[in-house]
């Protein structure tokens, strides 16, 4: 027993000089050199359009971890396609819309023109999805701020129609396609598009449903966004906007790349601390920046700036 005893504290004793041996000679062994060596990865939110359990296609946000337009397009599209390795990381409740097993064959981004070839797996969209596929794609990858227009090709054809119903497409897709379109005209003479961004909620996460109302309406854009967000009822019990009725929208001023937004102070959600919800915020400088070419959105009550509403 003895004997064992010893020769067990004899080994111990040789290991552990070993061990500071090696670490001795050989530094970069050491846990402070693999802490060193260890690489972290920054991820963004990046905006991107999804189905919800409506079959809306909505507004909400992927961390992604490229930051070239080209490389953060790819790794969009592969979130946006049923199956893919990236679309794991949708929020819950959302759906990617891509049909599965759809590649890039090739992928040019140029004059702020995104050129996508796409697999054949790509024409396996169902009727009820076509368009939606159409809009969830030109919303996701025009918000990217290098690109302004996409054209898609299938097998190196480009796609000049929807694949089941045969409508035509335009040239290039742009936000001009609009995007969970209603139709309220009287005529078809003096069409207006106007994109309003309404509210949705799942669970604790806010996202941000677009609706393109196409009309005969004469007003303004910053008037019909207005009145469309406080309007009640909405077209939609689960179509939903904070701003309140008795809001008044006193004066708008356009800059450059900037809307300057005067109102009374029934916007404030608490009127001592003069604070605007972010809900309210986000609906209308989205609403304004999908239809206006700016960046900024200012909110202002009694002449008071009260806060710039500025993304990406």
């Amino acid at each position: 027993m003895l004997k064992q005893s010893a020769l067990r504290r004899i080994m111990v004793s040789s290991i552990a000089l070993i061990i500071v041996t090696i670490l001795y000679f050989f530094p970069d062994t050491s846990l402070n050199s693999i802490k060193k060596t260890t690489t972290y990865i920054d991820l963004n939110k990046t905006p991107i359009f999804l189905l919800n359990k409506d079959d809306y296609v909505i507004r909400t946000t992927l961390a992604t971890k490229n930051t070239d337009s080209l490389s953060l397009a790819k790794e969009l599209i592969e979130a946006l396609t049923i199956g893919s390795e990236k679309s794991e990381y949708i929020p819950k409740n959302f759906q990617p819309i891509i049909p599965k097993n759809t590649r890039i064959l090739s992928i040019d981004l140029n004059n702020n023109l995104l050129k996508i070839n796409f697999s054949k797996e790509f024409l396996n969209v169902t009727k009820d999805n076509e368009e939606k596929l159409i809009e969830a794609l030109i919303y996701t990858l025009t918000d990217i701020p290098d690109i302004k227009e996409i054209m898609i090709f299938i097998e190196d054809t480009k796609l000049n129609e929807l694949p089941q119903s045969k409508i035509n497409l335009p040239n290039t897709l742009t936000r001009d396609f609009g995007i969970n379109k209603i139709y309220d005209i009287t005529s078809i003479k003096n069409l207006t598009k106007t994109t309003i961004y309404f509210i949705g909620k799942e669970d604790d996460l806010t996202y941000y449903i677009p609706v393109t109302k196409i009309d005969n309406n004469e007003n303004n854009k910053v008037k019909i966004i207005i009145d469309e967000l406080k309007s009640s009822p909405i077209y939609e019990t689960n179509l939903m906007s904070y701003l309140a009725s008795s809001v008044e929208l006193l004066n708008y001023e356009e800059l450059e790349n900037q809307i300057s937004l005067s109102f009374n102070n029934a916007i404030f959600d608490d009127l001592e601390e003069k604070n605007i919800l972010e809900e309210v915020k986000y609906s209308i400088a989205l609403s304004l920046k999908d239809n206006y070419d700016i960046e900024d959105v200012i909110f202002k009550v009694d002449n008071e700036i009260i806060t710039t509403f500025k993304e990406n």
